[in-house]
């Protein structure tokens, strides 16, 4: 396993894509596939989410253990707060480090459904970096990534405030951010600059979702108040056709990426919501992507 901070070195654009737990085998079946062909892309590592609530604890940790079996790479689990005490989190980061997880994506978690607010449980932890220094203290051995906010966490008063947030992480041991989906690279541009003036050195990395469909992305991005630019929007609600939007975010996508790679970005982290058709287009697209797999 490569710790987190030698991946990240100036000498190599850093790729990983997030999967999350299918529902059922079939489901299981079907992802396995999608793997095989993203791990054709070379990636460095493969993360995998955590359901609300730890409503998919265990499935994590099998898809994880599956992938990294499967591909050979390093994986990354998710990990929140919602719903777990101390001890209940010590728990899941044992049976993680027993199956040879590499990498933990600390989050504190959104509020449970129904819930307007977070609310730790009694003997729980409050906030992400609480659970950051947890691991740094009793699992020193795995490499932590923390969230980003270029558009600022939908729950934080300000931008500044939200700012410190991660300030706080990355002091109680983060190795790097990735960043939440974002449409308009401004949006990364202006995070970033923050991050450094504010003295965070670790890694900031794009976090990328490539528009599917218009009706998928306006749901997703509605829970995390990420915005569509009104000239992509406009371009995606031109026609109902799946294939036209379909092609309207890959384009996008590729765009974005290009100008990512020209401004020195360290990697990119793609959410690739279980599949692998619109990462081919994308890396073939790109010089810099592309020749890592030839």
């Amino acid at each position: 396993m490569m710790r987190i901070q030698d991946l990240y070195t100036p000498d190599r654009l850093v790729v990983s894509f997030e999967l999350f737990p299918p529902k059922n085998d079939a489901g299981m079946d079907t992802l396995m596939k999608s793997v095989e062909k993203l791990a054709e892309h070379r990636p460095e590592f493969f993360t995998c989410t955590y359901g609300a609530g730890g409503s998919t604890r265990q499935r994590t940790l099998e898809v994880a253990t599956a992938v990294r079996d499967r591909t050979g790479l390093p994986v990354a689990s998710h990990l929140t707060c919602v719903g777990s005490t101390r001890e209940q989190l010590r728990e899941y980061l044992q049976a993680a480090q027993s199956r040879g997880i590499d990498y933990i994506v600390a989050l504190r978690g959104d509020p449970p459904r129904g819930q307007a607010t977070f609310n730790a449980v009694a003997g729980g932890l409050r906030y992400a970096n609480e659970l950051v220094a947890m691991i740094r203290e009793e699992f020193p051995n795995f490499g932590i990534f923390v969230a980003g906010y270029p558009e600022v966490h939908q729950e934080a008063p300000n931008a500044a405030v939200d700012l410190q947030n991660l300030v706080r992480k990355v002091e109680a041991g983060a190795d790097a951010v990735l960043t939440q989906l974002f449409y308009c690279n401004e949006d990364y541009f202006r995070f970033r600059d923050a991050c450094e003036q504010a003295g965070i050195t670790v890694p900031i990395v794009p976090g990328l979702l490539p528009v599917l469909s218009l009706n998928q992305v306006q749901r997703i991005t509605s829970l995390c108040k990420a915005k569509l630019p009104a000239p992509l929007l406009e371009r995606l609600s031109a026609h109902e056709q799946p294939d036209w939007q379909f092609n309207v975010g890959v384009e996008h996508a590729i765009a974005q990426t290009e100008e990512l790679v020209a401004q020195g970005v360290p990697g990119f982290h793609f959410y690739v919501l279980n599949r692998s058709d619109a990462i081919d287009r994308i890396v073939a697209a790109i010089p810099q992507l592309a020749s890592r797999v030839n």
